[in-house]
C-alpha cells in the first residue's frame, strides 16, 4: 500500500470509533495528536501502532508527516474553529482528506476555499463523510434516479429508533442545541437559500408509522444539485425526537429573537440549556446496539407519485466510524481520477458506494 492513514482526534469519541473500524479492517493507522501522553497510551494499547505529536492549530506541525498519496482522517471540531488549518495543509499536500464534521458552512466554506487548489494536487476531500451526509446523499441520490429526468424535488429525513436519548453523545446534544441559532440553507429555485432551522414541519412515513421531523441544514444541497440539474427544491429534516418537532419550532423562533435583543444570547442559552443534558462522552457498543439509524428520501416531479426510497442501518456512531475508515482505506494511494472537494458519490460512483454500505449493514427497507 502506497500511502499511510493519519488519525487525527484519536482520543476523542469519534476518533476512537474511527480507529476501532480501522483495526477491524486490517488497518494500522498512524495516531496524530496534540496530547504526547494520551496519544502514546493509545498506541501501546492497540498494538504499538506508529504515533505523532501535531497541533491541528498549527499547520507546519502536521505538514511534515504528510505526503501525497496520504489520507488524513480528522475528527476534530468544532471544525469552524479548528478544521481549516487542517484541511488547507492536505490540500496543499496532495493528501487526501476525510473529516466527520456535521457543520454545513465549514462544507461550503471548504469547497470555496480548497476545492480549486485540491484538484491541482489530485486531493480528493470528502468532508461530513459520517451519519451526517452520507446515507441521506445515498437515499437522495437512489431516489432521483427512481423518479427520473423530470424529478424536480427532494425531501430527506434523518429518523432514529430505539432510546435514542440515552443514546445520543454530548457533542451531538450540543451541535443540536447550537444548531437552533443558525440558519439551515436550502436548495430554492435553484439556488441556495437559508431559512430558520425548525421553520418547517414535515411528516414521513417511517416503517408503519407516520412520523415528524423539522427542517435542519444538510450538505445534500450543496452536493446533489450538480447530480441532478432539474432539481428546483431539496430540504433536509431530522426527526430523531418526532414528538420535539413543533416545540422545536416555537423554541428555535424565540432563540433566534432573543438572539438579536441585546444580552439575548445569554437568555438563549438557558433557554436550549435542557438539550445539552445528559452524560458526557458518547455511548458504548451496547448502547449503540439499542439504536438504529433510519434515511427517507421523497422525490417529486410534481406530476407522478414520488419515489420514496428508505435505507435502516446501525447506530449514526458506529456507521459514522466504519464510513469514514471506508472512505480512508479506499483512498490510500489513490492517484488520479475525481479530485478536489466532492460528495460521496462523484468521489466513489453510486454502485460502489451503495455496495460499501450495504456490507457495513445499511441497506433498503
Amino acid at each position: 500500500m502506497n500511502g499511510r492513514i493519519l488519525l487525527l482526534g484519536a482520543t476523542g469519541y469519534t476518533g476512537g470509533l474511527v480507529l476501532e473500524a480501522l483495526l477491524s479492517r486490517g488497518t494500522r493507522p498512524v495516531l496524530a495528536g496534540r496530547h504526547a501522553t494520551a496519544l502514546a497510551a493509545l498506541a501501546e494499547r492497540q498494538g504499538d501502532l506508529d504515533h505523532v505529536v501535531v497541533d491541528a492549530t498549527q499547520p507546519d506541525s502536521l505538514r511534515r508527516h504528510l505526503r501525497s498519496g496520504d489520507v488524513l482522517v480528522t475528527t476534530v471540531g468544532p471544525f469552524e474553529r479548528l478544521g481549516y488549518p487542517v484541511a488547507e495543509t492536505a490540500a496543499e499536500a496532495g493528501a487526501h482528506y476525510v473529516d466527520s464534521t456535521g457543520e454545513v458552512g465549514f462544507v461550503r466554506a471548504l469547497r470555496d476555499r480548497y476545492d480549486e487548489r485540491a484538484r491541482e494536487t489530485g486531493a480528493v476531500m470528502l468532508p461530513a463523510f459520517g451519519y451526517d451526509y452520507v446515507p441521506c446523499i445515498l437515499a437522495a441520490t437512489l431516489a432521483a434516479h427512481r423518479a427520473g429526468p423530470a424529478v424536480r424535488a427532494l425531501d430527506i429525513g434523518y429518523f432514529a429508533t430505539g432510546p435514542l436519548w440515552r443514546g445520543v453523545s454530548h457533542g451531538t446534544r450540543t451541535t443540536m442545541r447550537d444548531g437552533l441559532t443558525l440558519p439551515s440553507p436550502v436548495w430554492r429555485g435553484h439556488q441556495l437559500a437559508d431559512e430558520r432551522t425548525a421553520f418547517r414541519v414535515r411528516a414521513f412515513s417511517v416503517g408503519s408509522h407516520r412520523k415528524s421531523a423539522f427542517l435542519v441544514s444538510g450538505t445534500e444541497v450543496l452536493f446533489l444539485p450538480s447530480d441532478f440539474p432539474s432539481l428546483t427544491d431539496i430540504t433536509v429534516y431530522n426527526g430523531w425526537f418526532p414528538t420535539l418537532s413543533r416545540p422545536l419550532t416555537l423554541i428555535s423562533s424565540a432563540v433566534n429573537t432573543l438572539t438579536h435583543l441585546p444580552g439575548g444570547h445569554r437568555l438563549a442559552d438557558a433557554l436550549t440549556f435542557p438539550l445539552t443534558l445528559g452524560p458526557a462522552g458518547g455511548p458504548d457498543a451496547p448502547e449503540r446496539a439499542r439504536t438504529r439509524s433510519y434515511i427517507v428520501a421523497v422525490a417529486s416531479t410534481g406530476s407522478a407519485p414520488p419515489a420514496e426510497v428508505h435505507l435502516e442501518g446501525p447506530s449514526a456512531y458506529t456507521l459514522t466510524g466504519e464510513l469514514m475508515a471506508w472512505a480512508a482505506e479506499s483512498l490510500v494511494g489513490r492517484s488520479g481520477g475525481t479530485a478536489g472537494v466532492v460528495g460521496p458519490v462523484e468521489a466513489f460512483g453510486l454502485e460502489r458506494l451503495q455496495r460499501a454500505c450495504a456490507e457495513m449493514g445499511l441497506a433498503a427497507v
